[in-house]
């Protein structure tokens, strides 16, 4: 059998400081060492390691492609490892540490946000950033343990996994249908009659399209209108005020259609949907606290749906 080296993890630790703060000097500080101790743990895992971790600039600090497929790699493994060890020792509390949440911020706003007390609870030795942002970006580089994220998957060295598919509902205040009149079919949409609240995604930077499904039947709409929003919570808000029809997202309408603030429109055409899917970085085990979140944004969800 194999005499394991503890030297193989040594300056791991370090590597995963700066990738979670993003410079060698944030890092020097969270683990209480010099800024040139960093540098010299790096050096020697880089040497060690026959590659070179981090790309420098006077910047910024970022992983090479060599650095982030050692980072997908090791990070799991070691989680695992932490995991097995508080197993042996009988502690049953092993969702701990931190957890870093990149998120869409409607989910977080409307769903993820008001609801996470019970998990808090449930894991009191577990420290939460909850970061609201529109884009994904760079999940290993800027250290996240997972992301939730709207919209169909992108080629990626991530595991995707879908949570839920939400319903799309073009919806209207009932300030905006006393003023401009109930559209009886989408494409009265296009004309001139009614005014739409255009929400540009973040990727494209184009503003999202208008699709209808009824069973296989789809139809495309090109509306009318003169308002593009690149926040959601912004097109809520004027969605409420009556500016404008827009395209909203079940599970963060239903409140507002429960209560009749918003008017679902086109009844007759239920079956447009968009997705919410996980993304994490291993394809191998996910840590606990990963897995914790994950089986608790299922259970929200699926109460909500």
């Amino acid at each position: 059998m194999s005499v394991f080296n503890s030297q193989l993890l040594e300056g791991v630790d370090v590597m995963a400081a700066v990738v979670d703060t993003k410079s060698f000097g944030a890092a020097a500080e969270m683990l209480d060492m010099s800024q040139s101790g960093v540098s010299r743990a790096v050096a020697r895992l880089e040497k060690r390691l026959g590659i070179r971790v981090f790309e420098r600039t006077t910047r910024s600090v970022r992983l090479t492609d060599e650095g982030r497929e050692f980072y997908e790699q090791v990070m799991p493994l070691i989680a695992e490892l932490s995991e097995a060890t508080s197993n042996a020792a009988g502690n049953a509390r092993t969702v701990r540490g931190r957890l870093r949440i990149n998120v869409d911020p409607l989910f977080a706003r409307l769903v993820l946000g008001p609801r996470l007390g019970p998990f808090i609870d449930s894991h009191p030795e577990l420290d939460i950033e909850l970061h609201s942002r529109e884009d994904l970006g760079d999940l290993i580089a800027d250290g996240f343990d997972v992301a939730l994220r709207f919209g169909h998957p992108v080629s990626s060295s991530l595991v995707a996994r879908k949570i839920l598919d939400t319903r799309v509902f073009a919806v209207a205040s009932p300030a905006y249908i006393e003023r401009f009149g109930m559209p009886q079919d989408p494409n009265e949409l296009a004309t001139d009659q009614h005014r739409c609240i255009f929400f540009r995604e973040p990727i494209t930077g184009r503003p999202f399209p208008w699709d209808f499904h009824r069973g296989r039947k789809k139809i495309s709409v090109k509306p009318h209108g003169s308002l593009t929003v690149n926040d959601s919570g912004t097109v809520y808000s004027m969605c409420l005020a009556g500016l404008g029809i827009a395209q909203l997202l079940e599970l963060g309408a239903d409140t507002y259609i429960a209560s009749n603030q918003l008017i679902p429109l086109f009844p007759d055409w239920p079956d447009q949907r968009f997705p919410l899917y996980a993304y994490y970085p291993s394809r191998h085990h996910a840590p606990a606290k990963t897995r914790a979140l994950l089986d608790f944004v299922t259970g929200l969800v699926g109460e909500k749906g």
